[in-house]
């Protein structure tokens, strides 16, 4: 079920690159253009450690794969809605498919192929943090299940059909225009652990999920404090955190 050298080559470039949504915010009236270009996201990462939305990840996902010489396209559902989510896939050497999504922080690619020898419909450990996920792909369509703990499942459905770069560039740019809650997420492997866990951050709460449950980490009275702890999970500036969070409405949760 595991991608090919080449294309886990290029994944692992964004072992340590986070997904956020206060990135778009800190830059929002910086600039009129919304989308980032490639070229400005690796800059803000160098600089802030700043990742972005999933629409930043799959573009710099897309250009890292071609550069390496790995045919791929993005995939997603409401694109052009506030509920859109883009992903990519990646072919392999014989075409056969693999789904790659930064945006939700996977540890890494999973095959999606129907038919394909090597599928397996098993519950699989190792591919996303915190949860075991099974596959079950179709001609047109995949779906993934995520099972966690205590057997909560969670399931979502993507469709095969590749969007255009025009399509891609276009929501984009709508998404990045869309300033609503700060939404920070990022795959952890803690000092002397060897699990690949899932920090997150939503709606002035956050929280980390393993393979054994949900840890639910202690409110905060500030939006301060608020910036120091993500900018030390997501390991982006203190500044530019501040900054950013500065753009959304803080909410005190008693």
């Amino acid at each position: 079920m595991e991608a090919p050298k080449n294309i886990l080559r290029v994944w692992r470039k964004f072992d340590g690159v986070g997904m956020d949504t206060i990135t778009k915010a800190y830059f929002y009236d910086k600039r009129d253009k919304k989308q980032r270009s490639v070229m400005e996201m690796k800059e803000h990462f160098d600089k802030f450690g700043a990742g972005g939305n999933c629409f930043d990840l799959a573009i710099w996902l897309l250009a890292e794969l071609k550069e390496a010489g790995v045919e791929a396209y993005p995939i997603g559902h409401d694109f052009f809605d506030e509920k859109a989510h883009v992903a990519v896939v990646a072919l392999g050497e014989n075409g056969e498919k693999y789904y790659c999504d930064l945006g939700d922080q996977w540890i890494q690619p999973i095959l999606v192929e129907k038919n394909n020898d090597r599928l397996s419909e098993g519950m699989l450990e190792g591919f996303f943090p915190g949860a075991y996920v099974k596959v079950e792909a179709e001609a047109e369509e995949f779906t993934i299940s995520y099972i966690r703990n205590h057997g909560k499942i969670s399931k979502q459905t993507f469709p095969l059909t590749p969007y255009t770069n025009d399509d891609l560039l276009r929501a984009g740019e709508l998404s990045q225009a869309r300033i609503w809650k700060a939404l920070c997420e990022k795959r952890v492997r803690r000092k002397g652990t060897q699990e690949v866990t899932h920090w997150e951050f939503y709606n002035w709460e956050s929280f980390e999920s393993s393979l054994s449950g949900l840890k639910i980490e202690a409110a905060l009275a500030s939006k301060e404090e608020w910036a120091k702890r993500i900018a030390l999970n997501m390991e982006m500036d203190l500044d530019f955190v501040n900054e950013a969070l500065s753009k959304f409405e803080y909410i005190e949760k008693r």
